[in-house]
């Protein structure tokens, strides 16, 4: 996925799934284009919790963004 500086992304949708409480040490989230077209790009994303060598998914999200030339 290539997005030029030209270029600004609207958000369509966002849906986010709340799994567990945010109890950790810290918190890592990692996301992922699913699909990139003309006109839609889908994200997906999963936040996990860290308390000393244990993780905890507790989030889930999912987007579709909308790139918009600035020109």
């Amino acid at each position: 996925l290539i997005i030029y500086l030209d270029t600004f992304l609207m958000t369509a949708e966002i849906k986010m799934n709340l799994l567990s409480p945010a109890d950790g040490d810290f918190l890592r989230a990692e996301g992922r284009v699913v699909k990139s077209g003309k006109r839609l790009i889908v994200v997906t994303s999963e936040v996990h919790a860290y308390k000393g060598r244990n993780s905890k998914l507790i989030a889930l999200m999912q987007g579709t963004m909308v790139p918009v030339p600035l020109s």
